[in-house]
């Protein structure tokens, strides 16, 4: 069965806002108040990321501002405090993704890594783009025909061949009902149908009988 076509790149920003080593913390928190993003990537060379100036590593010039830190755990925040340059400020080494990544793979790392914006690179670790948490949502403005499309031609042809299922979408919800012999079956084709990127829920029902999935 072939996986979910949607990668980084199709949702993907292109065309990032990027900075130097050099920048200014005021600089950068200009460029972040002017483009409306959290984070921006730091370049050396001709491109390549070498790390991510977020605003969790711009506050704490503001919280400690008055006080000093009173928790081991607060002294490398400490330590951003007194920068003033996006190399003494960023935090490094990026984390980041790959293009040709499943979108499903960078929001596991957003989720994991606690980030709200991913810098894409490529093999060589240029920058190609930024994906945001916005951006992967996307997929979930796929319409219902397309992907009661995908749905046939992908998951009902592979999984039950000669089966006469009928289904619908409405909002990203697949109502799956026809008449499965084999109720190992049912697990199995809910999770491929959930796996179509821009499905929101699937409810199974066979015709001789509720089936909950």
């Amino acid at each position: 069965m072939p996986a979910s076509r949607y990668t980084v790149s199709d949702v993907m920003t292109h065309t990032a806002v990027a900075i130097g080593r050099e920048a200014s913390y005021k600089e950068i928190v200009e460029l972040m108040h002017q483009w409306k993003v959290s984070a921006v990537p730091v370049l050396e060379g001709e491109g390549r990321v070498v790390g991510v100036v977020s605003e969790a590593d711009l506050l704490p010039k503001e919280e400690f501002r008055r006080t000093d830190p009173s928790l081991p755990g607060q002294l490398e925040e400490a330590s951003k405090a007194a920068g003033v340059l996006a190399e003494e400020l960023m935090s490094s080494p990026a984390i980041t993704v790959h293009p040709d990544a499943p979108v499903a793979e960078a929001a596991r790392i957003m989720a994991l890594r606690h980030v709200k914006r991913l810098p894409v690179v490529n093999a060589l670790g240029m920058l190609e783009g930024v994906v945001s948490r916005s951006d992967l949502l996307k997929v979930f403005l796929r319409p219902d025909e397309e992907l009661a499309e995908e749905i046939r031609q992908s998951v009902l042809t592979e999984l039950t061949p000669g089966v006469n299922m009928d289904f619908a979408v409405q909002d990203g919800v697949v109502t799956l009902r026809g008449p499965l012999r084999d109720r190992a079956l049912v697990p199995l084709l809910a999770r491929a149908i959930r796996a179509v990127e821009g499905v929101v829920d699937v409810r199974m029902e066979e015709l001789n009988g509720a089936v909950a999935a």
